[in-house]
C-alpha cells in the first residue's frame, strides 16, 4: 500500500485529554466526508472543516511506498536529544486517517517504540493496536466507532446533540466550541452546557490560541 500524507509536523497537542503534550502529527490526505475542495463544501457531509488535507505537498508530506519509509519520516521529527526515554507519540489525523492507517503501519510504528493515537470521525472501524482513540462525530454520518478513549464533539452541530452520545463507552467526553471567524458566540454556549452537564468537559483549540501548527 502507498500512503498519501499531506504533512508531518512536531507540535503540542492542542485539544482534548492530551492537550499540551508534545506529539508528531501525521496528517493523511483524503476524507470520506468532504473532498477538501471549497467548490464541494456545500454538498459535503462535514461543512465546517477548516483543515487542508488535499494532496501531499505539505511539509514532510508525500507518497510513501512502504511502512518503513513513512515510519522513518515520522520518527525523524521526534527530538533526538531527549534523555528521559519518552516514547515518541504520533497522532494520526487527516482528513480521515482510517482510510489509510492499517494494522501493518500500526505495527511498524510500535516496532520503533512509538505510541499511536488517532483522531477520527468515527465512521470507519479502528484496526487493532491503536493506543489512543479520539472520535469526533460529524452530523450526517453514521458513527461506527462507539467506544474509545475520548469523544470530542464540536458544538453546536445541527443534527447532533451531546445527549446522543453520553451512553457510549468513552473514558472522556469533550465539547469543543464550533469556531466562527467572525464572531465566536459558541464559546459561551459550550461553557454553559458543560456547567449544566458535568459529564462533559470543555476542549479548546489551544494550538490556535498559541499560534502553533
Amino acid at each position: 500500500m502507498t500512503y498519501a500524507v499531506k504533512e508531518i509536523f512536531y507540535s503540542l497537542q492542542g485539544e482534548g485529554a492530551h492537550a499540551g503534550r508534545p506529539a508528531i502529527f501525521c496528517r493523511f490526505s483524503g476524507c470520506n466526508l468532504w473532498s477538501g475542495q471549497e467548490k464541494h463544501r456545500a454538498e459535503a457531509i462535514c461543512q465546517f472543516c477548516d483543515t487542508d488535507f488535499v494532496g501531499t505537498d505539505g511539509d514532510g508530506g508525500g507518497s510513501f511506498a512502504s511502512t518503513a519509509a513513512l515510519v522513518a519520516q515520522v520518527k525523524s521529527y521526534w527530538p533526538q536529544s531527549i534523555s528521559d526515554q519518552t516514547h515518541p507519540y504520533v497522532v494520526c489525523t487527516g482528513g480521515e486517517p482510517l482510510l489509510q492507517l492499517d494494522k501493518e503501519l500500526i505495527e511498524a510504528f510500535h516496532s520503533e517504540g512509538m505510541e499511536v493515537a488517532i483522531e477520527t470521525n468515527g465512521t470507519l472501524p479502528v484496526p487493532e493496536g491503536v493506543d489512543w482513540v479520539c472520535v469526533s462525530p460529524k452530523s450526517g454520518s453514521t458513527l461506527v466507532v462507539q467506544q474509545g478513549d475520548e469523544i470530542k464533539l464540536v458544538y453546536p452541530q445541527q443534527g447532533h446533540h451531546p445527549s446522543d452520545f453520553i451512553h457510549l463507552k468513552f473514558n472522556h467526553f469533550f465539547l469543543q466550541p464550533m469556531f466562527d471567524d467572525q464572531k465566536n458566540n459558541n464559546l459561551e454556549t459550550t461553557v454553559e452546557y458543560c456547567l449544566s452537564h458535568p459529564r462533559w468537559s470543555l476542549s479548546l483549540q489551544t494550538h490556535k490560541l498559541l499560534g502553533l501548527p
